[in-house]
């Protein structure tokens, strides 16, 4: 077992030299790079005066909007480590909120939540039936699966929520909606939470703004809110840092020499589909209890958005994480002022004249003086506009989507079997 493991690094580790090619952040360079961006986003707070930039209910209400997105984004990364390009997260979004729905006004929300895991699990086995046992082109099968789940819950939704004579219907369901089920309480950590509120209060420069910023995760929280950093904790471990998870992750990178080392690639895709189906259907479910109900459309394309932060963080737990917490930051401000989404422009402005320093720095003269360029516009259009239009917030987590994967594209390195066909005995 000790010189397959040490074969099967062999084999992975090739790869891994590309994808750690760059010099990786460590902790103090993250933390410093933490320091900064609370020190700009207090100054551009204090220069705005728009106090819901760093305040508990912005942030609390950025969380909940992040962990559907971040489950989606973990699901991806768990398919396309294995080599299964999962373009179906939305659709096992759907299922997972559907499936969440229907169990939830009939036995409770952490009913809802196991169902939602089951029916997200089930439409990833469907995906990883057609591409890994048929061989279906991944992204044909996610854009199918997709349109079959759409089709599929609206359907049912019809069938059991708005029967004429049911309960369901009695109960408050319709052909949009299900019955509304129990509310699943919040926790609060007593007394600190109360602490940073004040805190929060006073308007200090950096001290106000960190505490508000920490009072959104000590106050009023949901418990599938500290699942999913759980589960974000979890995936790390599993595929870093166990023989189950390098040989997952070596699916994606050399599938043909991983089936010569004796490991069942099949096996470990489907395995690596289920649980990304599963953590998709979580992130429909969370959806659902934060309603207290399915409604149609409620997924709102964050299986989507999920991809686009699994791409953001380069296929990594932690970059996941960081790029759900950026979008889930922006989703939030579609529900605010539209002064504080123009307010976000001077932070962008900032920012892009950061990044252009730094690249500067670096020697990549092209990039940075492209990168202060845009700076620039954003400030202009900062400086002589007073607000948005509302079509422009209600389209600020895409054009941010958009933006961040155009800045971050060159260091971006995808699992290299990933979206490859793949059939046994290749290897031979």
């Amino acid at each position: 077992m000790t010189t397959t493991l040490s074969t099967l690094t062999d084999k992975v580790r090739p790869s891994g030299r590309v994808e750690e090619g760059r010099r990786r952040l460590t902790y103090p360079a993250v933390l410093l790079i933490l320091a900064l961006a609370l020190v700009l986003l207090s100054l551009v707070r204090a220069v705005t005066d728009q106090q819901s930039l760093t305040s508990a209910d912005q942030w609390g209400a950025a969380m909940g909007f992040a962990v559907p997105i971040g489950l989606a984004g973990l699901g991806g990364l768990w398919a396309e480590r294995a080599g299964v390009v999962n373009i179906g997260l939305e659709g096992m979004m759907m299922l997972g909120l559907f499936a969440a729905g229907w169990i939830g006004w009939q036995h409770g929300p952490w009913a809802a939540v196991l169902a939602g895991i089951v029916g997200g699990a089930l439409g990833g086995l469907l995906h990883a039936v057609a591409t890994v046992t048929f061989g279906v082109d991944h992204i044909v099968s996610g854009v199918a699966l997709n349109i079959l789940a759409l089709g599929v819950v609206q359907y049912l939704a019809k069938l059991w929520f708005a029967a004429e004579g049911s309960e369901a219907l009695a109960r408050g369901g319709n052909d949009k909606q299900s019955p509304q089920m129990e509310r699943m309480e919040p926790f609060t950590v007593p007394g600190v939470a109360d602490w940073l509120g004040d805190l929060d209060e006073r308007n200090w420069f950096l001290v106000s703004d960190l505490a508000g910023i920490l009072r959104a995760a000590v106050h009023e929280v949901s418990w599938l809110t500290l699942l999913t950093v759980l589960i974000f904790v979890g995936t790390y471990l599993v595929l870093w840092k166990s023989s189950f998870g390098l040989r997952l992750r070596s699916c994606g990178e050399n599938p043909q020499a991983t089936e010569s080392l004796g490991v069942n690639v099949y096996l470990y895709k489907y395995l690596a589909l289920a649980v990304s189906g599963g953590l998709a259907g979580l992130g429909g479910a969370y959806l659902a209890v934060l309603i207290r109900m399915y409604q149609d459309g409620q997924t709102g394309g964050r299986g989507y958005l999920g991809l686009a932060t699994m791409i953001f963080g380069n296929w990594r737990p932690g970059g996941v994480a960081a790029g759900a917490g950026l979008f889930g930051f922006m989703d939030v401000l579609q529900t605010r002022d539209r002064p504080v989404v123009h307010a976000m422009l001077l932070l962008f402005a900032l920012g892009l004249l950061g990044l252009a320093v730094w690249q500067f720095v670096r020697g990549k003269r092209l990039a940075a003086v492209v990168v202060a360029v845009l700076a620039g516009l954003m400030w202009v259009w900062y400086a002589t506009t007073d607000t948005l239009p509302l079509e422009l917030v209600t389209a600020s987590p895409y054009l941010t989507t958009l933006l961040v994967l155009t800045l971050f594209a060159q260091r971006l390195r995808l699992p290299k079997a990933a979206g490859r066909p793949y059939r046994r005995g290749q290897a031979t």
